[in-house]
């Protein structure tokens, strides 16, 4: 029975992922036909075609590498997917492009707005049930191990974290992340104790499983709360989820914190086991998930990099304040040379995910190392009745 709940809980986790992913072709899919361009392809997955159907002069498919999906539209198709599109590519394509660049923002635009559009939908729903539990517990210590980073650095009980390496923390959630984001380097913490701020230095120490940076402390107060679910006021649950992408961004152009934020990312097998995770633990766990992986494709998608959304929108711009094009011969470099890239990232970023997963999944084999007891002491930790306590 728990294998039929299981391949029940995954076959959700999969329509929420092929949601998120449809949901943006979709959009450049419609805006393209509003504007009279000629769509060839609507494919959700890459390569080879598991199934497909022509309906009205489209053909519609599902792709064996499920790690997004594109709509072929010839007078502003990438080059880029064609490359990767080992089934043929587009039955027609020019080698210069004739319609107005407007038209191609129009068509750029329109999948990152359905990302946030879908986004807000799922926000204003959770709002309206009131059943969903929202809040985030602020940083407040209230149990360390002895001997642990926090213990070493003379934070005690009741510590309130207030700013880590000069960023603001105003959530036990924003203090979790600038810890992963030390890569365990001393850094120094603001705490609030007793209505005075005080300065300690703090060395995080480093999970053998997980690789995750961790200070031996553990917060029981707050409510009981998913990390997708910081307020029910639907427009700060979005803008939560845009400040998260951003904070991400600026570790990966800060010196000093493009190691540790390039470390903490994750690709389709991290996005997958989140989603899996929260559909488990509560479905509008999960939905807010979904909402969270909108607000970033909508993010990512947007920025100006040749074979994203945000590259077509860069080359638009450029056509329309200069009244000329970039030479079609370089767009296509670009696109193809960015498109091995990006594929090159999410090889290294699927291997690093799957060894780390097979670390965790098999941590309980090996015997426990001095970071896993601490982690289950930490799990012992006291709880009151709405939650347990949360460590790292």
């Amino acid at each position: 029975m728990e294998i039929l709940v299981t391949i029940g809980y995954i076959a959700i986790c999969v329509v929420m992922f092929s949601l998120a992913i449809a949901i943006h072709e979709f959009g450049h899919f419609i805006a393209a036909l509003k504007l009279g361009l000629k769509v060839e392809r609507f494919s959700i997955g890459f390569g080879p075609a598991i199934w497909k159907k022509t309906f009205r002069g489209v053909e519609y498919r599902i792709s064996w590498i499920p790690l997004g999906g594109y709509v072929s539209i010839p007078d502003v198709d990438n080059d880029g997917v064609k490359a990767i599109e080992q089934s043929g590519g587009s039955s027609q394509s020019v080698s210069v492009r004739s319609i107005a660049p407007w038209k191609e923002l129009v068509v750029a635009f329109a999948g990152p707005a359905m990302n946030l559009v879908l986004a807000a939908v799922i926000a204003f729903l959770l709002a309206s049930l009131p059943s969903v539990r929202f809040g985030q517990r602020n940083a407040q210590v209230d149990c360390l191990i002895p001997g642990g980073p926090a213990d070493k650095a003379g934070i005690l009980p009741g510590d309130t974290i207030i700013d880590i390496g000069g960023h603001a923390i105003h959530s036990w959630t924003d203090m979790l992340t600038e810890v992963q984001i030390t890569d365990c380097r001393p850094t120094d913490f603001t705490i609030l104790r007793e209505g005075k701020t005080l300065v300690v230095r703090v060395v995080p120490e480093r999970d053998a499983q997980t690789g995750a940076c961790f200070i031996a402390a553990a917060s029981t107060n707050g409510v009981a709360a998913s990390p997708w679910m910081p307020s029910r006021n639907p427009l700060r649950q979005l803008a939560w989820d845009a400040g998260s992408i951003f904070r991400a961004l600026k570790g990966l152009v800060t010196p000093g914190e493009i190691k540790a934020t390039s470390k903490a990312l994750g690709g389709p097998i991290m996005i997958a086991e989140g989603i899996y995770g929260a559909v488990r633990r509560d479905f509008c766990d999960g939905l807010g998930f979904l909402r969270f992986l909108n607000v970033n494709l909508a993010v990512i998608n947007l920025l100006p990099i040749p074979v994203l959304d945000g590259g077509l929108i860069l080359f638009a711009l450029f056509a329309i304040v200069f009244s000329r094009r970039v030479p079609e011969k370089i767009v296509g470099a670009l696109s193809t040379g960015f498109m091995y890239l990006l594929l090159a990232l999410m090889g290294v970023l699927i291997v690093r995910d799957s060894m780390r997963s097979w670390r965790i999944h098999h941590r309980d084999e090996a015997p426990a190392s001095e970071t896993e007891t601490t982690n289950r002491a930490l799990d012992d930790a006291p709880e009151n009745t709405d939650q347990n306590a949360e460590n790292r």
